[in-house]
């Protein structure tokens, strides 16, 4: 028989106890979808490795230029800035030229079977540029005259081809001022081009560019003409070398719209003609 409350006794402490029930286990879903996340992040890293192992360094050029918001970006060292004969630049180098694959993203692109590629899978893109190179390269040392005028070369990789271009300086001109008679240097390097690249059956194109000076007044012509007047007599050159008329896609003249030295219109570097041996 339970003892008596006092009438002064306090009463006891009531106790209670709160109970939460957990749907889906003692932790929640939560941790599977920062596992799922994880998972997916981990899948992505190993694909973007594999594309790069399996890919060529030309088509991650072309990758990159897809995702780059522009292209009419221009560098002064566009021609070629290493060192070594012909100071061309790397394959991932920002190209001087906008082109319109790298712009729309619409350049078609294989993964590689193997290290080296068939034509489908830029393979032979890759041996066209250093046969051409190396070809130009062995050429231009096999004279001392030669390797002076080497430094008026440069040999630029795009994701057209190869653009092998003939620059004057202060101290060399590839025509006689004003004209588009080839200067006796001049002939001599377009005779050594032809060789180079008379084995390979790619197209050719030509393209002609001058400085910013302006003709004398009153004297017929223009900067337009004579840019397009100096490609053409370098393809007839290299007709006269040996080149095959059907290899000639295209030939233009630009004028000054694309300086080599754009801080610097009028500087005798501007004035180039550019040869691209297309893949």
């Amino acid at each position: 028989m339970a003892a008596k409350r006092g009438r002064n006794e306090p009463l006891p402490p009531i106790i209670v106890k709160k109970i939460t029930l957990v749907e889906g286990g003692h932790h929640g879903g939560a941790w599977k979808v920062a596992y799922a996340d994880f998972v997916t992040a981990m899948m992505a890293f190993f694909l973007l490795l594999w594309i790069l192992g399996a890919t060529t360094e030309k088509q991650r050029k072309g990758i990159a230029d897809y995702f780059t918001p522009t292209l009419v970006k221009t560098r002064e060292s566009a021609a070629g800035s290493s060192n070594g004969l012909l100071g061309g630049s790397s394959m991932v180098d920002a190209d001087k030229y906008p082109h319109a694959a790298g712009q729309t993203g619409t350049q078609s692109m294989t993964i590689p079977r193997d290290a080296t590629g068939g034509p489908k899978e830029g393979g032979s893109k890759i041996k066209r540029s250093a046969r051409a190179k190396a070809a130009l390269e062995e050429k231009l040392k096999s004279s001392e005259h030669l390797r002076k005028l080497a430094k008026q070369v440069r040999l630029v990789d795009t994701t057209m081809g190869v653009r092998i271009d003939l620059v004057d300086d202060a101290d060399f001109s590839m025509f006689r001022l004003g004209t588009t008679v080839l200067t006796p240097d001049a002939a001599e390097l377009i005779g050594v081009i032809a060789e180079a690249v008379g084995p390979d059956r790619g197209k050719l194109t030509i393209r002609g560019h001058t400085d910013a000076l302006p003709y004398r007044p009153g004297t017929y012509g223009n900067n337009w003409s004579l840019s397009a007047g100096r490609a053409e007599a370098t393809r007839q050159a290299l007709l006269r070398d040996g080149i095959d008329e059907s290899r000639f896609k295209r030939i233009e003249g630009v004028a000054d719209q694309e300086l080599l030295i754009p801080d610097n219109p009028q500087d005798p570097r501007n004035r180039r003609i550019s040869i691209t041996l297309l893949d």
